[in-house]
């Protein structure tokens, strides 16, 4: 694989065409990827406002962005867009150990091996 640059993903219509790529769950994120014909390696983050507030989500998105840099050039999918989501668990996780699980993540990528599809919340049941 190249170590080329990835660059940032801004278009809304680009993270949620991602969603319907490839999942892969783990404790401090979710990794979404699709391929983006051609436009090389991109990255987006998102942390929703369920995680805690705006300054406990922006640590959180200034650690994926270290992650990404460090990660995406060497292991990530050319000619995807990768997108991490942030999960309340990784909010104070050890860096090492979400550096480890993106790698195992970026790695059963490349293997085409995702995550089961999410079942489909029914309104009114529980």
């Amino acid at each position: 694989m190249t170590t080329t640059k990835p660059t940032v993903i801004r278009k809304r219509a680009d993270f949620l065409a991602a969603n319907r790529g490839l999942r892969i769950a783990r404790p401090g994120f979710v990794l979404l990827a699709r391929p983006n014909a051609g436009l090389g390696k991109r990255y987006g983050i998102t942390v929703t406002k369920k995680v805690g507030n705006a300054v406990v989500r922006n640590r959180m998105k200034r650690r994926f962005r270290e992650l990404l840099w460090d990660a995406l050039p060497d292991e990530g999918l050319d000619h995807h867009d990768h997108i991490l989501i942030g999960r309340d668990s990784g909010i104070e996780r050890d860096f090492a150990t979400m550096r480890e699980e993106l790698t195992v993540a970026l790695a059963r990528l490349a293997q085409g091996k995702g995550d089961p599809p999410r079942r489909r919340r029914t309104k009114g049941k529980r």
